[in-house]
């Protein structure tokens, strides 16, 4: 059986907003077409009844052509969203590294985002020396910025 990693999923409230953002601070790249989706087909997977669901893709960066995306939805109806911290059970973030991880941290405050806990660095034994944040995009779902020294 042949397995490859393709997407991960997330809903935005805009997903217009949070596309720009991914964007600009991370240099993902989307893969058109917009999507525009509904239908029976669309009820049966999600187990909406009447779902609609527009976003993107973006291709995640240093990935090349081929490479996983980010899958950046919304649906015309939402239910609430719980907060979400570093410690909540499923999915709790995703991870990108950088160069800097102050300066990244600096431009994701100011483009919407909000700190979830300050830098730190820790040395991992036979691997380096590893600083890395937790942060919130500008719709709440948390990001790790790290850099390996």
């Amino acid at each position: 059986m042949s397995v490859r990693y393709v997407h991960t999923n997330i809903i935005a409230r805009d997903w217009r907003a949070l596309a720009s953002f991914y964007i600009r601070l991370f240099d993902c790249k989307p893969v058109p077409p917009e999507r525009d989706l509904a239908g029976d087909w669309l009820d049966a997977a999600t187990g909406i009844a009447g779902s609609h669901i527009t976003g993107i893709h973006l291709r995640l960066p240093g990935h090349g052509d081929t490479g996983p995306t980010l899958e950046i939805f919304s649906y015309d109806a939402m239910t609430d969203h719980p907060d979400i911290a570093a410690n909540t059970p499923g999915f709790s973030h995703i991870a990108f590294l950088v160069d800097d991880v102050d300066a990244v941290s600096e431009a994701v405050l100011a483009a919407g985002g909000a700190a979830v806990g300050e830098t730190a660095k820790r040395d991992v034994p036979g691997v380096g020396r590893l600083s890395f944040r937790y942060l919130r995009d500008p719709e709440g779902n948390i990001l790790e910025v790290q850099r390996w020294d």
